[in-house]
């Protein structure tokens, strides 16, 4: 496979799993991603800002979570996130310090 195509299937996988989180799944919490997976929703936009820092494009967090999301953090939270229980709290602690590191 030539790597033009490699990138345009990378970059399709990409926007179908950005459909499937933000369209089919919206029921599933990023803190629930997170202390499974190790990582959420705001890993992949944080992920998408680096990549376009790395290009030289400026590009800040919350105008990369507004191009992942679709919508402001705000909105989604409104729209999407419930409450987390305190076990879910402290396990997000722990997973998003192995996973992402310590919060400044």
């Amino acid at each position: 496979m030539d790597k033009q195509t490699e990138i345009e299937l990378q970059a399709a996988a990409f926007r179908r799993l950005q459909k499937h989180l933000m369209e089919d799944r919206t029921d599933v919490q990023n803190i629930d991603m997170m202390n499974l997976a190790g990582f959420c929703r705001n890993c992949l936009s944080r992920w998408y800002q680096e990549a376009a820092n790395e290009k030289g494009i400026k590009m800040g967090k919350d105008e990369a979570r507004q191009i992942f999301y679709g919508m402001t953090m705000d909105e989604w939270k409104a729209n999407y996130q419930t409450d987390a229980s305190p076990e879910k709290q402290a396990a997000f602690k722990v997973a998003f310090e192995e996973n992402v590191g310590k919060k400044d």
